[in-house]
This record gives C-alpha cells, structure tokens and sequence, in this order.
C-alpha cells in the first residue's frame, strides 16, 4: 500500500497565519532575504502582513549606526528587505515605552524612541528586554497566503522568551528541532540537496 505523504508539505493547521506567531521558512526557501529565516508576525489582516526576521543578526551594533544610543552596544538585526534603512524594535518594556503596540504576549512593537533612549541612558533597559532591525517584512493583501500555500512557511507560536533571544543563524535549526513531526528532520538537510 503506498503511502501519499509528501515530506515538504506543510500541514493544514501549520498554515494560519496570525500577529505574534512565528514563520519558519521551509529548507529549500530560494530567497536572499528568507532561507532559512524566522519571522515575527507583527501585523496581519486583509490589507497585508508585516513582520521582522529573528535570526538575522548584523555585524553592526546600534550605538555605532543611531546616534544618542553610545551606550547600547547590542548588535542589529536585519528585520527584512523592505525600508532597510529604517530603525524598529520589538521589546518587553510595555508602557514604559509610550505609544508601543502590543503584538501579543507582553512583546511589544516601537513605541517613543526618546522615551526609549532616555530609558536605556538611565540604565532601564537589559539586553533581554528589547531588539533592534533594520528594515521590516512586508506582504501585501494574499500575498502571504499565496506563499503558504506554496508550502514556503511554517506557522508557529512560541514563548516571548524566544522573540526576544533567537537571534543567531541557528535559530532556524533550533526552532524546528523542537516540533515531533516531519518538520523536525528538516533541521538537518543540508542548504543545496546535491550536497546530500
């Protein structure tokens, strides 16, 4: 009896994408900016979808790209191919940061960058509280939808713990190691398939 199983379909309930879950980029995704990328919905509806990349870290902190930030010398993350050269944050500081939006789960997205630099001067803030991008992910209407059903993203939830520390090129490993399906063993197939 032959089995219909196809190894990179992502499953049904793997395919709904909502603000503060997660994208995990299938391992084959030909794409610059998203092989192998996690992604942060920050927004999604019918007019379009916005997030940022977790596990894209820049070889540049902030303190040497954004003036008034001399003492944060946490590095940057590129949040994605659109407006890179735009400054955005995700944190956990809640109201601290006036007009943040919460996303889901005490992460919060912007808010006032004077109230936030003055925090950070005044020592308020950990590394742990907040990450910093250039650049956003942007879908416009469908657009995300019709990748989904490309089968090009995985959709999960995962603790704010996650958001805010995942930002090495092995989250993406990482991240998939901790499913009990199919999506687990993808962490292992090497970038191009000849390789195999």
């Amino acid at each position: 009896m032959k089995e219909d199983f196809d190894f990179f379909t992502i499953l049904p309930g793997d395919k709904i994408p909502e603000k503060g879950k997660i994208l995990i980029s299938e391992p084959f995704l030909a794409d610059t900016f998203f092989n192998r990328s996690v992604v942060y919905l920050t927004d999604h509806d019918s007019t379009g979808s916005v997030g940022f990349i977790l596990n894209k870290k820049l070889d540049v902190s902030l303190s040497d790209a954004v003036t008034g930030f001399e003492s944060w010398n946490e590095s940057l993350s590129m949040g994605g191919p659109v407006a890179p050269d735009t400054l955005h944050y995700l944190h956990t500081l809640g109201r601290l940061v006036p007009n943040s939006v919460l996303v889901d789960d005490n992460v919060y997205w912007g808010g006032d960058i004077d109230a936030l630099r003055d925090l950070i001067k005044e020592g308020q803030v950990k590394p742990h509280q907040i990450r910093f991008f250039l650049g956003y992910s942007g879908w416009s209407g469908g657009q995300l939808e019709r990748e989904l059903k490309e089968n090009s993203w995985v959709i999960a939830k995962v603790k704010p713990e996650i958001i805010m520390s995942s930002s090495g090129t092995d989250s993406w490993k990482r991240l998939l190691r901790t499913f009990n399906n199919k999506y687990r063993m993808w962490a292992d197939f090497p970038e191009s398939p000849e390789m195999n």
